[in-house]
């Protein structure tokens, strides 16, 4: 019904969140086939041995989704030797350089303000909403490259969690995986392993108190209803999943059966 999680797993020093994609059931039967999938937060602090382990895989393509702020604060990812890097900004789940200073930087009355009473999971829900109708570019360049040539490829974001979540999803919806598999592989971000690291200003009085952390989860969680979000979007602007893919992304026929010729078992 749900994911199969292999049962060994890399455990990589600078690369937060990777995973294999592989195994999610389809609901005609078939899986997502081992090593040909993969996602993951960004690359920019790989060690020497996250890279070694990521050159095994033989990667054809990169997707990146972070932005030019996303780059400049942490780094660009490392070069992997014959591995080309695509780089499709999506709009970041919590949009702005001055608001990310102010999760970083701000004081606890700051945060109340722009965080509290709900105000970050909407925050969160909106931007989920705004990718699905927004990005339809983006994602179906994404689609077509895996139909074409880009696999074995990895998708990832900063945290690995939002924008490669979505893009993740939107990839196991054109190959049919069942809608249970694909919130199950999505809430795997939450493990405690995979989780992105709050970085918090030391000059900041409030600091990493319980409060602040309380208010800032909403924008460091993989919640189901973020998901739900999205899902109910495409069937409100589109109707269902296929004219999505088709009419939104333009996803032909072929195109569909391309890509689960690569991907699916």
């Amino acid at each position: 019904m749900t994911q199969q999680i292999p049962s060994t797993e890399p455990e990589l020093a600078g690369v937060r969140n990777f995973r294999d994609v592989g195994g999610l059931p389809t609901t005609d039967g078939r899986r997502v086939r081992h090593g040909v999938l993969f996602r993951s937060g960004h690359l920019a602090h790989a060690t020497e041995e996250d890279a070694a382990f990521l050159s095994t895989l033989g990667l054809h393509t990169i997707f990146d989704f972070r932005n030019a702020a996303d780059q400049k604060l942490e780094g660009p990812d490392v070069e992997l030797p014959g591995v080309r890097n695509v780089n499709l900004p999506l709009t970041d789940p919590a949009d702005g350089a001055e608001f990310w200073k102010m999760v970083r930087d701000g004081e606890i009355e700051q945060l109340r303000g722009i965080l509290g009473d709900g105000q970050a999971a909407g925050r969160m829900i909106s931007s989920y909403r705004t990718i699905i109708k927004e990005r339809t570019a983006e994602h179906a360049r994404v689609l077509r490259s895996l139909a074409e040539d880009s696999v074995p490829a990895l998708m990832h974001c900063a945290a690995g969690k939002d924008r490669a979540g979505l893009s993740i999803a939107v990839t196991l919806l054109a190959l049919g995986v069942e809608r249970d598999a694909i919130v199950t592989d999505y809430l795997e971000s939450n493990a405690k392993h995979r989780r992105y690291k709050v970085h918090r200003s030391g000059s900041s009085s409030a600091g990493y108190g319980p409060e602040v952390m309380e208010l800032l989860s909403p924008l460091f969680e993989a919640r189901a209803e973020y998901l739900a979000a999205a899902f109910e979007t495409i069937e409100q602007t589109w109707g269902d999943v296929d004219t999505y893919l088709e009419r939104g992304l333009g996803v032909t026929p072929e195109l569909r059966e391309g890509l689960r010729r690569r991907l699916l078992d």
